[in-house]
């Protein structure tokens, strides 16, 4: 069993961001992505894509979210985007969010 450090990759990358996927795992089934924005930060766009479908868990902090769920999303709330549905992600706080995305591929598109 491999473990991966998610956190810290995040932090300290340019975007903000870690993918946890194929790269990492070697399979297509499911990927993760840490995620932190900073404070007052905005418009993280989150969109899965055709044939995919993801999660979004406010897992630190409470987010703002526009797009196709519009509404404060509180930290330890999640909401559900498949295909094309699309959000943007905001960080209304004085200190730093973090979320995590889940994801993998719909019935129809299986590798």
């Amino acid at each position: 069993m491999k473990i991966f450090e998610v956190k810290n990759k995040a932090i300290h990358s340019e975007k903000g961001e870690f993918l946890l996927g194929f790269r990492e795992t070697g399979s297509h089934a499911c990927y993760l992505i840490y995620g932190v924005l900073k404070p007052k930060e905005k418009a993280r766009l989150v969109k899965p894509g055709p044939g995919h479908e993801e999660i979004v868990l406010a897992m630190k902090g409470d987010l703002e979210v526009k797009g196709y769920y519009s509404g404060r999303l509180r930290e330890g709330f999640a909401f559900h985007l498949d295909g094309e549905q699309e959000c943007f992600l905001e960080n209304p706080g004085e200190s730093d969010a973090a979320y995590i995305i889940a994801g993998g591929h719909s019935e129809a598109a299986r590798h």
